[in-house]
Protein backbone atom coordinates (compact mmCIF):
# COMPACT_ATOMS: atom_id res chain seq x y z
CA UNK A 1 0.00 0.00 0.00
CA UNK A 2 1.37 3.69 -1.16
CA UNK A 3 -0.69 6.08 1.35
CA UNK A 4 -0.16 9.70 0.43
CA UNK A 5 -3.40 10.73 2.49
CA UNK A 6 -1.43 11.97 5.54
CA UNK A 7 1.27 11.35 7.77
CA UNK A 8 -1.25 9.86 10.40
CA UNK A 9 -1.02 6.97 8.52
CA UNK A 10 2.72 5.86 9.44
CA UNK A 11 2.76 2.44 11.37
CA UNK A 12 5.42 1.90 14.69
CA UNK A 13 8.59 1.63 13.77
CA UNK A 14 9.96 -2.42 15.47
CA UNK A 15 11.92 -0.36 17.98
CA UNK A 16 8.39 1.10 19.50
CA UNK A 17 6.71 -1.89 19.36
CA UNK A 18 9.78 -3.59 21.57
CA UNK A 19 9.00 -0.64 23.59
CA UNK A 20 5.45 -1.34 23.79
CA UNK A 21 5.30 -4.48 24.88
CA UNK A 22 8.04 -4.50 27.70
CA UNK A 23 7.08 -1.12 29.17
CA UNK A 24 6.48 -0.52 32.39
CA UNK A 25 2.82 0.69 33.75
CA UNK A 26 0.41 1.72 36.29
CA UNK A 27 -2.54 3.66 36.56
CA UNK A 28 -2.00 7.49 34.76
CA UNK A 29 -5.29 8.53 36.27
CA UNK A 30 -3.37 7.92 40.44
CA UNK A 31 -0.04 9.26 38.36
CA UNK A 32 0.84 5.87 38.80
CA UNK A 33 2.15 5.05 35.39
CA UNK A 34 6.45 5.55 35.04
CA UNK A 35 6.39 5.93 31.60
CA UNK A 36 3.49 7.76 30.86
CA UNK A 37 5.19 10.19 34.05
CA UNK A 38 8.80 9.79 32.66
CA UNK A 39 7.89 11.02 28.80
CA UNK A 40 6.18 14.01 30.84
CA UNK A 41 8.64 15.15 32.64
CA UNK A 42 11.42 14.51 29.63
CA UNK A 43 9.02 16.17 27.15
CA UNK A 44 8.50 19.55 29.45
CA UNK A 45 12.60 19.56 30.02
CA UNK A 46 13.28 19.40 26.63
CA UNK A 47 10.97 22.09 25.29
CA UNK A 48 11.66 24.45 27.80
CA UNK A 49 8.37 24.33 29.93
CA UNK A 50 7.59 23.55 33.58
CA UNK A 51 5.33 20.76 33.21
CA UNK A 52 3.18 18.33 30.10
CA UNK A 53 0.34 16.15 29.89
CA UNK A 54 -0.30 13.44 27.55
CA UNK A 55 -3.06 13.18 25.45
CA UNK A 56 -4.98 10.60 23.43
CA UNK A 57 -5.11 12.95 20.28
CA UNK A 58 -3.85 16.31 18.92
CA UNK A 59 -7.65 17.46 18.78
CA UNK A 60 -7.69 16.76 22.24
CA UNK A 61 -4.26 18.41 23.25
CA UNK A 62 -5.36 21.09 21.13
CA UNK A 63 -9.12 21.34 23.27
CA UNK A 64 -7.38 21.08 26.75
CA UNK A 65 -4.79 23.67 25.51
CA UNK A 66 -7.79 25.89 24.63
CA UNK A 67 -9.86 25.40 27.76
CA UNK A 68 -7.36 25.87 30.18
CA UNK A 69 -6.22 29.41 28.98
CA UNK A 70 -9.89 30.47 28.50
CA UNK A 71 -13.23 30.38 30.27
CA UNK A 72 -16.80 29.90 29.09
CA UNK A 73 -17.29 33.60 27.15
CA UNK A 74 -13.84 34.38 26.43
CA UNK A 75 -12.57 34.16 22.59
CA UNK A 76 -9.68 33.21 21.04
CA UNK A 77 -7.83 34.09 17.51
CA UNK A 78 -6.72 32.07 15.28
CA UNK A 79 -6.25 31.42 10.93
CA UNK A 80 -9.29 31.18 9.12
CA UNK A 81 -7.21 27.53 8.45
CA UNK A 82 -6.33 26.50 11.88
CA UNK A 83 -6.58 23.15 12.48
CA UNK A 84 -8.35 23.87 15.92
CA UNK A 85 -10.84 25.99 14.28
CA UNK A 86 -11.60 24.44 11.14
CA UNK A 87 -11.53 20.65 11.85
CA UNK A 88 -11.70 19.86 14.77
CA UNK A 89 -15.96 19.90 15.20
CA UNK A 90 -16.01 23.08 16.76
CA UNK A 91 -15.45 21.56 20.26
CA UNK A 92 -13.72 24.82 21.38
CA UNK A 93 -17.09 26.38 21.34
CA UNK A 94 -19.12 23.35 22.06
CA UNK A 95 -17.40 21.95 24.54
CA UNK A 96 -15.72 24.58 26.21
CA UNK A 97 -18.14 27.80 25.53
CA UNK A 98 -15.04 29.62 23.97
CA UNK A 99 -15.78 31.78 20.71
CA UNK A 100 -13.02 31.39 18.02
CA UNK A 101 -12.60 34.61 16.25
CA UNK A 102 -10.51 33.78 12.83
CA UNK A 103 -8.46 35.70 10.74
CA UNK A 104 -7.66 35.47 6.90
CA UNK A 105 -4.24 33.66 6.76
CA UNK A 106 -1.65 34.90 4.69
CA UNK A 107 -0.27 33.15 1.80
CA UNK A 108 2.65 31.88 3.81
CA UNK A 109 0.28 30.82 6.86
CA UNK A 110 1.09 33.67 9.04
CA UNK A 111 -1.51 36.21 10.18
CA UNK A 112 -1.92 40.17 9.79
CA UNK A 113 -0.93 41.51 13.39
CA UNK A 114 -2.90 44.48 12.21
CA UNK A 115 -5.54 42.38 11.22
CA UNK A 116 -5.41 40.49 14.82
CA UNK A 117 -5.37 43.64 16.74
CA UNK A 118 -8.25 44.95 14.80
CA UNK A 119 -10.36 41.76 16.00
CA UNK A 120 -9.04 42.26 19.69
CA UNK A 121 -12.59 43.08 21.92
CA UNK A 122 -12.71 46.20 23.73
CA UNK A 123 -13.26 45.68 27.45
CA UNK A 124 -16.82 45.87 27.49
CA UNK A 125 -19.56 43.48 28.83
CA UNK A 126 -21.45 43.43 25.62
CA UNK A 127 -18.72 41.67 23.88
CA UNK A 128 -16.68 38.20 24.51
CA UNK A 129 -13.21 38.66 26.57
CA UNK A 130 -9.94 38.17 24.16
CA UNK A 131 -7.77 36.20 25.81
CA UNK A 132 -5.51 34.22 23.66
CA UNK A 133 -3.84 33.90 20.21
CA UNK A 134 -3.51 30.55 18.86
CA UNK A 135 -0.61 29.72 15.74
CA UNK A 136 -0.29 26.64 14.08
CA UNK A 137 3.60 25.32 12.77
CA UNK A 138 3.78 24.32 10.65
CA UNK A 139 0.05 25.20 8.50
CA UNK A 140 -0.86 23.68 5.11
CA UNK A 141 3.20 22.52 5.19
CA UNK A 142 4.58 26.40 5.46
CA UNK A 143 7.01 26.89 8.27
CA UNK A 144 6.83 30.28 10.16
CA UNK A 145 9.92 32.02 10.22
CA UNK A 146 11.68 32.56 13.88
CA UNK A 147 11.09 36.48 12.96
CA UNK A 148 7.52 36.25 12.91
CA UNK A 149 7.61 34.20 16.25
CA UNK A 150 9.18 37.18 17.65
CA UNK A 151 6.49 39.67 16.49
CA UNK A 152 3.72 37.27 17.46
CA UNK A 153 5.40 37.05 20.87
CA UNK A 154 5.67 40.94 21.18
CA UNK A 155 1.83 41.30 20.19
CA UNK A 156 0.58 38.98 22.57
CA UNK A 157 2.53 40.69 25.24
CA UNK A 158 1.42 43.82 24.12
CA UNK A 159 -1.91 43.34 24.58
CA UNK A 160 -1.85 41.03 27.64
CA UNK A 161 -2.78 37.90 25.55
CA UNK A 162 -1.59 34.32 26.00
CA UNK A 163 0.15 32.41 22.86
CA UNK A 164 -0.79 28.96 22.46
CA UNK A 165 1.14 26.96 19.61
CA UNK A 166 -0.68 24.44 17.98
CA UNK A 167 2.50 22.22 16.99
CA UNK A 168 1.14 19.32 15.00
CA UNK A 169 4.15 18.86 12.46
CA UNK A 170 6.39 21.65 15.05
CA UNK A 171 8.97 19.16 14.43
CA UNK A 172 8.52 19.34 10.52
CA UNK A 173 9.21 23.04 11.12
CA UNK A 174 11.87 22.57 13.50
CA UNK A 175 13.92 20.42 10.50
CA UNK A 176 12.95 22.80 7.99
CA UNK A 177 14.73 25.66 9.47
CA UNK A 178 17.54 23.57 10.96
CA UNK A 179 17.19 24.99 14.56
CA UNK A 180 16.29 23.19 17.93
CA UNK A 181 12.76 22.71 19.17
CA UNK A 182 13.31 25.43 21.97
CA UNK A 183 14.10 27.99 19.35
CA UNK A 184 10.68 27.28 18.74
CA UNK A 185 9.04 26.97 21.54
CA UNK A 186 10.84 29.59 23.80
CA UNK A 187 7.95 31.84 22.58
CA UNK A 188 4.57 30.55 23.56
CA UNK A 189 3.08 30.32 26.67
CA UNK A 190 1.54 26.19 25.60
CA UNK A 191 2.12 24.14 23.22
CA UNK A 192 0.91 20.85 21.41
CA UNK A 193 2.95 18.06 19.61
CA UNK A 194 1.84 15.31 17.61
CA UNK A 195 3.69 11.90 18.22
CA UNK A 196 1.54 9.81 15.80
CA UNK A 197 2.50 12.07 12.69
CA UNK A 198 5.43 11.63 10.98
CA UNK A 199 7.14 11.00 13.84
CA UNK A 200 5.22 7.46 14.02
CA UNK A 201 3.77 6.68 17.20
CA UNK A 202 0.34 4.71 17.05
CA UNK A 203 -1.06 7.18 19.35
CA UNK A 204 -1.09 10.41 21.19
CA UNK A 205 0.22 13.88 21.76
CA UNK A 206 1.05 16.13 24.43
CA UNK A 207 0.20 19.70 25.68
CA UNK A 208 3.37 21.47 27.27
CA UNK A 209 3.23 24.32 29.75
CA UNK A 210 3.33 25.89 33.27
CA UNK A 211 2.15 23.55 35.94
CA UNK A 212 -0.71 25.15 36.89
CA UNK A 213 -1.76 25.53 33.71
CA UNK A 214 -0.85 21.50 33.13
CA UNK A 215 -3.12 20.81 36.69
CA UNK A 216 -5.62 22.58 35.13
CA UNK A 217 -5.61 20.81 31.90
CA UNK A 218 -5.51 17.35 33.13
CA UNK A 219 -8.59 18.20 35.26
CA UNK A 220 -10.67 19.02 32.01
CA UNK A 221 -9.03 15.66 30.17
CA UNK A 222 -10.53 13.81 32.98
CA UNK A 223 -13.86 16.13 32.76
CA UNK A 224 -13.74 14.70 28.93
CA UNK A 225 -13.24 11.26 29.30
CA UNK A 226 -9.62 11.23 28.58
CA UNK A 227 -7.94 9.78 31.53
CA UNK A 228 -5.97 6.64 30.60
CA UNK A 229 -5.13 3.65 33.11
CA UNK A 230 -2.02 1.90 31.72
CA UNK A 231 -1.22 4.53 29.11
CA UNK A 232 2.83 3.79 29.33
CA UNK A 233 2.29 1.07 26.86
CA UNK A 234 1.70 4.16 24.69
CA UNK A 235 4.10 6.65 25.89
CA UNK A 236 6.88 4.20 25.30
CA UNK A 237 6.31 4.76 21.62
CA UNK A 238 5.94 8.86 22.05
CA UNK A 239 9.34 8.68 23.80
CA UNK A 240 11.33 6.90 20.66
CA UNK A 241 9.13 9.34 18.20
CA UNK A 242 10.53 12.36 19.72
CA UNK A 243 14.01 10.86 20.42
CA UNK A 244 14.47 8.11 17.24
CA UNK A 245 12.22 9.56 14.20
CA UNK A 246 13.20 13.26 14.15
CA UNK A 247 15.77 13.11 11.74
CA UNK A 248 13.29 10.70 9.80
CA UNK A 249 11.31 14.27 8.46
CA UNK A 250 14.50 14.88 6.97
CA UNK A 251 14.29 12.33 4.17
CA UNK A 252 10.41 13.02 4.24
CA UNK A 253 11.03 16.50 3.21
CA UNK A 254 13.47 15.86 0.47
CA UNK A 255 10.61 13.02 -0.60
CA UNK A 256 7.83 15.38 -1.16
CA UNK A 257 10.35 18.15 -3.26
CA UNK A 258 11.08 15.18 -5.44
CA UNK A 259 7.16 14.32 -5.63
CA UNK A 260 6.27 17.84 -6.48
CA UNK A 261 9.17 17.63 -9.51
CA UNK A 262 7.72 14.67 -10.66
CA UNK A 263 3.78 15.55 -10.46
CA UNK A 264 4.77 18.32 -13.09
CA UNK A 265 5.70 15.75 -15.95
CA UNK A 266 1.99 14.87 -15.41
CA UNK A 267 -0.46 15.95 -17.69
CA UNK A 268 -2.84 18.26 -16.12
CA UNK A 269 -0.66 18.63 -12.83
CA UNK A 270 1.20 21.84 -11.11
CA UNK A 271 3.42 22.21 -8.68
CA UNK A 272 4.70 25.11 -7.67
CA UNK A 273 8.27 23.31 -5.96
CA UNK A 274 9.66 26.55 -4.66
CA UNK A 275 6.28 26.65 -2.16
CA UNK A 276 7.34 23.03 -0.61
CA UNK A 277 8.92 23.53 2.41
CA UNK A 278 7.79 20.39 4.72
CA UNK A 279 6.50 17.38 3.78
CA UNK A 280 2.84 18.71 1.83
CA UNK A 281 2.79 19.20 -1.38
CA UNK A 282 -0.54 20.56 -3.04
CA UNK A 283 -1.11 20.26 -7.11
CA UNK A 284 -3.36 21.63 -8.85
CA UNK A 285 -5.27 20.40 -11.80
CA UNK A 286 -6.61 21.07 -15.00
CA UNK A 287 -10.25 20.79 -15.50
CA UNK A 288 -9.72 18.13 -17.82
CA UNK A 289 -8.08 15.65 -15.31
CA UNK A 290 -11.04 13.29 -13.49
CA UNK A 291 -9.40 12.91 -10.19
CA UNK A 292 -12.33 11.22 -8.70
CA UNK A 293 -11.80 8.35 -11.52
CA UNK A 294 -7.94 8.22 -10.76
CA UNK A 295 -8.18 8.03 -7.23
CA UNK A 296 -10.97 5.34 -7.71
CA UNK A 297 -8.46 3.53 -10.08
CA UNK A 298 -5.67 4.16 -7.79
CA UNK A 299 -7.43 2.68 -4.69
CA UNK A 300 -7.47 -0.59 -7.14
CA UNK A 301 -3.75 -0.19 -7.50
CA UNK A 302 -3.40 -0.21 -3.66
CA UNK A 303 -2.26 3.74 -3.71
CA UNK A 304 -4.75 5.91 -1.60
CA UNK A 305 -4.56 9.40 -2.73
CA UNK A 306 -7.57 12.17 -1.57
CA UNK A 307 -9.67 13.93 -4.14
CA UNK A 308 -9.71 18.09 -4.61
CA UNK A 309 -8.37 20.45 -6.33
CA UNK A 310 -5.72 21.58 -5.31
CA UNK A 311 -5.03 17.49 -4.08
CA UNK A 312 -3.17 17.65 -0.84
CA UNK A 313 -0.46 15.08 -0.40
CA UNK A 314 1.22 13.71 2.54
CA UNK A 315 5.01 12.49 2.34
CA UNK A 316 6.21 10.38 5.69
CA UNK A 317 8.34 7.47 6.84
CA UNK A 318 6.23 4.62 4.72
CA UNK A 319 6.68 6.60 1.18
CA UNK A 320 10.01 6.07 -0.58
CA UNK A 321 11.15 7.82 -3.69
CA UNK A 322 10.29 4.46 -5.35
CA UNK A 323 6.67 4.52 -4.14
CA UNK A 324 6.76 8.41 -5.95
CA UNK A 325 8.08 6.90 -9.21
CA UNK A 326 5.42 4.01 -8.84
CA UNK A 327 2.47 6.64 -8.32
CA UNK A 328 3.60 9.28 -11.08
CA UNK A 329 3.88 6.19 -13.94
CA UNK A 330 0.27 5.27 -12.75
CA UNK A 331 -0.50 8.79 -12.89
CA UNK A 332 0.86 9.26 -16.67
CA UNK A 333 -0.83 6.24 -17.58
CA UNK A 334 -4.22 7.58 -16.01
CA UNK A 335 -4.50 11.59 -17.78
Amino acid sequence: MIDFRSDTVTRPTQAMRDAMANALVGDDVYGDDPTVNELEAWTAKRHGFEAAIFTSSGTQANLLGLMAHCERGDEYLCGQQAHNYKYEAGGAAVLGSIQPQPIENNPDGSLCFQKLEAAIKADDFHFARTKLLSLENTINGKVLPLSYLVEAREFVNKHNLQLHLDGARVYNAAVALNVDIKEIAQHFDSMTICLSKGLSAPVGSLLLGTKEYIQKARRIRKMLGGGMRQAGILAAAGKLALTEQVSQLTVDHSNAKYLAEQLNTVSGFSVNVEHIQTNIVFARLDSKVDIHTIVQHAQEQDILISAGNPIRFVTHKDIAKQDIDTFVEFLKNEV
